[in-house]
């Protein structure tokens, strides 16, 4: 049995299954964040939160998530070729592994997170916030193990061509979210109070609903996708998942070997995310979350842009290389450099020129305000227009990344990713002197960290784009030989 490469046709059919999965998610991600906003403005406690996941996100993407399912995938491809009960063990073997291990860190980072949290994320913050922010950072590592078998169950079924609930996960993950803001923050602080009469001491209360929240979506991520598991187990008879904690199968070896690298370049951006917090952790109070929001609303749009067709071209890529197609393995990857490109341009222009409206409409509209004001409008979409100058670089990168990692090669991605993160730490600490005002929230300072992402976004997809085609250019196709 080979890898299902799909045509260009299914490939477009299964992009569009993606995007409508992201942009549902992308929806529900953008209530999520107006909810979060609107019940508690740019305030203290909302940065609060925002710092607690960079913990349980970080050891996630590295142990559990982005690093394990992107090795997961080309490998467990070329096994499905060889032998479909070999492929189906290295799953089980991979998945049990996976989620041990998870829960062994997890429990580690929870037991020590009072020294780790002050010290590493919040060292500027105030010592009721550090002792919030370690609080809710200890509730949400559960998620990570969670999501070590939840985010392999994504690879498994995108690897079958099975697309559709993996990409509703992330809208199950959001309404958990939405849930956690909407009902049971606002039954820990009253159901009756009004979030904007909220005093500190009551908002930093209902955070904990916030965490709770994503415990809940974290579940529902997982569930959502049980589904289309077990109709595949059903269908496939050589299909079969059991609990195999044995890191000798056949094929673990392999996925370890291609993980590392790509762990590394996760850890790298993951870097970025946590200098961000650091240095926000000494600015106007509000800085984080409208930093996080503004990224929050460009992701939004690189979802839809970048992610969606990335995560639809990397199982056919993998399996291209699995089959030797090179030629075809060029022609898929060339059709969406254009098409995201095409979709970024106009993208970068919506959000600088309409930004401060649409968030203004979206969250002092639609939402009713609440506690976000005119001022985290205008805080946010200062952060949005510098974000937006990267998007086109990181709808590329999405897309290229995994072209890299088809073909078995995720050092070259972290080679490039580094000298990104050096100049990116440089630029930031750069920018925040000679852009924005410390004193000002609407125009604060941590728009140089927005900016700094982006120049060195654009730096860095620029040159994994030269490193990629020189190689393609002089590689042959065993298919035609």
């Amino acid at each position: 049995m080979q890898a299902k490469a799909l045509s260009n046709r299914q490939l477009v059919r299964a992009a569009l299954v993606v995007i409508g999965g992201f942009l549902a998610s992308g929806v529900l991600g953008l209530v999520r964040t107006a909810l979060f906003s609107t019940t508690f403005g740019a305030s203290d406690a909302l940065d609060a939160f925002y710092a607690a996941q960079r913990i349980p996100e970080t050891l996630f993407v590295l142990v559990a998530g982005g690093a394990l399912g992107s090795s997961f995938i080309p490998v467990f491809s070329r096994a499905l070729t060889a032998d479909t009960g070999r492929a189906w063990r290295l799953a089980s073997a991979v998945m049990t592994c996976a989620a041990l291990v998870a829960a062994g860190i997890a429990l580690f980072a929870a037991l020590f997170a009072p020294q780790i949290v002050p010290a590493l994320l919040v060292p500027d913050a105030a010592p009721a916030m550090q002792t919030l922010t370690t609080q809710l950072t200890q509730i949400m590592l559960v998620t990570v193990v969670i999501y070590s078998v939840s985010g392999l169950l994504m690879g498994i079924l995108n690897t079958q061509g099975l697309f559709a609930l993996p990409a509703l996960a992330g809208s199950a993950k959001n309404i958990g979210e939405i849930f956690g803001a909407l009902v049971v923050a606002r039954a820990i602080a009253g159901a009756a109070s009004d979030p904007a009469s909220w005093s500190l001491e009551t908002a930093s209360a209902a955070t904990f609903g916030l965490a709770y929240g994503a415990v809940i979506g974290a579940c529902l991520h997982l569930a959502v996708q049980i589904p289309g598991l077990a109709r595949l187990l059903r269908t496939n008879k050589a299909a079969h998942l059991q609990i195999l904690p044995d890191p000798r199968v056949p094929g673990v070896r392999d996925v370890l070997t291609l993980m590392l690298p790509r762990m590394f370049g996760l850890a790298i951006t993951q870097i970025n995310f946590w200098i961000n917090v650091v240095l926000t952790s000494g600015m106007i109070a509000g800085s984080r979350t409208a930093l996080t929001t503004a990224w929050t609303l460009m992701f939004f749009a690189l979802g839809v842009i970048g992610q969606s067709v990335g995560t639809a071209l990397f199982p056919t890529l993998a399996a291209l290389t699995a089959n030797g197609d090179m030629d075809g393995f060029r022609r898929r990857l060339n059709t969406a450099l254009r098409g995201v490109v095409a979709l970024a341009i106009p993208a970068t222009l919506v959000m600088i020129v309409l930004g401060e409206w649409g968030i203004g409409l979206l969250f002092g509209t639609i939402f009713g305000g609440g506690a976000w004001d005119a001022t985290s409008t205008a805080a946010t979409a200062w952060a949005l227009s510098f974000f937006a100058v990267g998007v086109v670089g990181h709808a590329l990168l999405e897309i290229l990344a995994r072209a890299f990692y088809a073909l078995s090669d995720t050092r070259t991605p972290v080679a490039v990713g580094a000298a990104a993160m050096i100049a990116n730490i440089v630029l930031s600490l750069i920018l925040i002197r000679f852009i924005g005002d410390p004193d000002s929230l609407t125009r604060g300072t941590f728009a140089g960290l927005a900016l700094a992402n982006s120049l060195t976004t654009l730096v860095e997809a620029g040159v994994l784009w030269g490193l990629l085609w020189r190689r393609l250019n002089r590689t042959p196709n065993p298919a035609t030989q």
